[in-house]
């Protein structure tokens, strides 16, 4: 079992990623305002983006170097439109998971404000990072994960042994423009936004020095895992907001702080004050591991992404990008700090608009002549793929056109 645990990596950290604003706001809001009505959005654009996703580690363990390395053969002016998109999102992203993170601690601590616990959760994280560097990530975030699943799971079951109202697993799809915007928010960043599969990538590469015995299968094995635990942790999270918001009359708080109060209140005036704390560390481990993994991820990103472009390797590029976006993250921070969910909608369909150049890349790169022939995707995969791409842009077409 620890042996098999060792061979598990970057899948996790891909959960850890995913498993963030897109499950604890995002899939428990829809459970709330739509209660089980929209699954069928949740399992849809798994299912579509699934592809784009294991790209990342299959090109890694095809070549021994990252999506970047690839995007770079395609040519420049791709690499440079990823930099750029990731130099306009990273930012906001970061801010909305930290402060998320931030307003749960003070509820689970009982003291500080938002603000402080950006800064202790920020500083904590970059720790762990600068000086316990990749084998500290992957040792960590296999805890994280193992806890976050355990206590969801409790969540759940016990939500469903205290619920005594009709179930209703009819679908839906919203007729007003609020309830479409949060649709497209909300596929936006479920699983995660498709950037990951480059982050993935990358961690990917990482593990493969760190353990040389990390296969092709491992990986793949690897990633399906994390891939399937951000499903089913999703439908956890919607269910929770079914099973102890929705028709509740509840209206959350656009203040991080009070949002956070908000949601692990109501989930324990429901589910009875005795499980408070294993709701309160669901709520923390599922977004400190989005912080952590988020703050590891785009620094390396654009350290990799700057290094291909220049044509140099910058020893101190990764720190000089942490503290970039640390930086960029506070000062975002005492912008939007009043204005949660307004930031979270912000990033989330940001993430959904830019899916379909990552999708397309992604797909190009794999099935091409970079990738050696055996590594490339079947015809099942080519399909899911094509329809894939086909619902990426017309889903964000038909946002940009008509909201």
């Amino acid at each position: 079992m620890i042996n098999q645990l060792k061979k598990l990596g970057p899948g996790l950290l891909f959960a850890g990623a995913a498993i963030g604003v897109s499950h604890l706001v995002q899939s428990t809001r829809a459970g709330a305002d739509f209660g089980f009505g929209l699954i069928w959005a949740l399992l849809l654009v798994n299912l579509f983006k699934y592809p784009f996703f294991q790209f990342g580690p299959r090109y890694a363990m095809a070549t021994g170097e990252s999506l970047l390395d690839g995007y770079k053969k395609l040519g420049r002016p791709t690499l440079i439109a990823y930099a750029l998109l990731t130099l306009g999102t990273m930012f906001t992203i970061q801010t909305a998971v930290t402060i998320v993170t931030a307003g749960i601690a003070v509820n689970l601590f009982g003291f500080g404000n938002p603000v402080l616990w950006s800064v202790i959760i920020t500083c904590i994280c970059m720790a762990i990072l600068l000086i316990g560097k990749y084998k500290l990530l992957d040792s960590a975030i296999k805890v994280i994960i193992i806890t976050l699943t355990i206590s969801t799971i409790i969540a759940v079951a016990a939500a469903l042994i205290k619920n005594d109202s009709p179930i209703s697993v009819t679908q839906i799809f919203p007729a007003e423009e609020a309830g479409i915007i949060f649709l497209i928010a909300f596929m936006g960043w479920m699983p995660a936004p498709l950037d990951i599969s480059i982050w993935h990538s990358l961690w990917a590469v990482e593990k493969k020095k760190d353990q040389s015995d990390f296969s092709p299968k491992n990986a793949l094995f690897d990633f399906n895992l994390g891939y399937i635990a951000t499903v089913i942790l999703g439908i956890g999270f919607v269910s929770l907001g079914a099973l102890v918001m929705y028709g509740s009359g509840e209206t959350f708080s656009d203040k991080g702080g009070v949002f956070a109060g908000q949601l692990i209140n109501l989930y324990t005036e429901n589910l009875g004050s005795g499980l408070y704390i294993v709701i309160a560390i669901a709520a923390f481990t599922t977004m400190f591991s989005t912080t952590l993994t988020t703050l590891d991820a785009s620094p390396r990103a654009m350290n990799k992404a700057i290094s291909l472009l220049s044509n140099k390797s910058f020893k101190k590029g990764y720190l000089f990008w942490i503290v970039v976006l640390a930086g960029g993250t506070s000062v975002i921070l005492s912008l939007f700090l009043s204005d949660l969910l307004v930031l979270v909608k912000i990033a989330t369909v940001l993430s959904f608009i830019t899916a379909p150049f990552y999708a397309i890349v992604n797909f190009i790169l794999i099935s091409g002549k970079h990738t050696p022939k055996e590594w490339r995707p079947s015809l099942l995969i080519k399909v899911l793929s094509y329809s894939g791409i086909a619902f990426l842009i017309g889903f964000s077409i038909w946002y940009t056109t008509t909201i």
